[in-house]
């Protein structure tokens, strides 16, 4: 499989230049991009190249939202490598958020009481291992909440680590989706390890997956780029209970108004809001005592 190495450059005072990296990651994982790695100058992106969207790319960098900075780049042939084993053999150190403790099997936390709940997870990604500040302020809503015989549905669930930190809080029963095989594998993958597969069910496809499946939900789970969630939040709100709860992230600042004014055409309620180093995480009670939403 070829890809391209994209090699971003980014101007910007030195305070600025972390939330660069993150801000121009998110964005670029819109284009198509599925890996990347932090260069002194700003992150290199690795993509499959029939799945480059130049336009998109290009719009990135002409309309980089983080103030006082300029964002160029040079695109080349990439040599081969295998991202997901370069990433399985590199692992991450054990997170901590509340009082889940999240691993990767090979970097263990050094001291683990009655009170914390651990969650194993093989990434075949560093996204959705809590690495990421919108993983981990999804990690500390589902904390906060009370998921005692909860029905949970997990939109682009990826590693599956929102879903699985739900059943090991206390959640009934899991259902989650993704438009990659090689998450649908994974998320799976993850749930047997945490011993919660029988609770979880995994599915391949896009919201439309939504049209057909059966039942409510008492809570909706989504951390995925704004232009999906725009899309997607009708057809998300659909399929949850009146009283139910969305928390959705995988935004920046800039965006919330946009996200918010959405939600208030759902009948949705603003509940909670979360921010870390320009990242948004929202929770929302669903008000409205009809279930049909318009889709739209």
């Amino acid at each position: 499989m070829k890809y391209y190495e994209v090699n971003f450059r980014i101007e910007a005072s030195e305070e600025l230049v972390q939330t660069g990296r993150d801000i121009l990651s998110a964005m670029a994982g819109e284009a198509g991009f599925e890996t990347f790695e932090e260069t002194e100058e700003g992150i290199t992106g690795y993509v499959r190249q029939q799945l480059l969207d130049r336009e998109q790319l290009e719009a990135i960098v002409t309309e980089f939202p983080l103030p006082h900075s300029t964002v160029s780049y040079d695109i080349r042939e990439a040599e081969y490598r295998d991202w997901n084993e370069q990433w399985e053999q590199q692992g991450f150190d054990p997170i901590v958020v509340d009082r889940f403790v999240i691993h990767d099997g090979k970097h263990l936390p050094n001291t683990v009481n009655a009170e914390r709940c651990t969650i194993e997870l093989h990434a075949r990604q560093a996204f959705g291992t809590g690495t990421h500040e919108t993983t981990r302020m999804m990690v500390a809503m589902l904390a906060a909440m009370s998921l005692e015989g909860k029905r949970v549905l997990d939109c682009g669930t990826g590693t599956g680590i929102l879903a699985i930190t739900a059943l090991k809080a206390g959640a009934k029963e899991a259902v989650g989706y993704d438009i990659d095989e090689w998450s649908t594998d994974n998320a799976y993958h993850n749930a047997v390890l945490n011993g919660v597969d029988k609770h979880f069910r995994v599915l391949l496809g896009d919201a439309s997956v939504l049209d057909s499946m059966e039942g409510s939900f008492d809570l909706v789970l989504a951390n995925i780029n704004r232009n999906i969630l725009l899309a997607d939040m009708p057809a998300m709100t659909a399929r949850l209970k009146p009283g139910g709860t969305l928390v959705i992230s995988g935004f920046l600042t800039q965006d919330e108004s946009k996200l918010l004014a959405k939600a208030e055409t759902l009948s949705l309620q603003l509940d909670t809001k979360r921010q870390d180093a320009g990242w948004i995480c929202l929770s929302f009670i669903r008000v409205s005592q009809s279930e049909d939403i318009p889709f739209g």
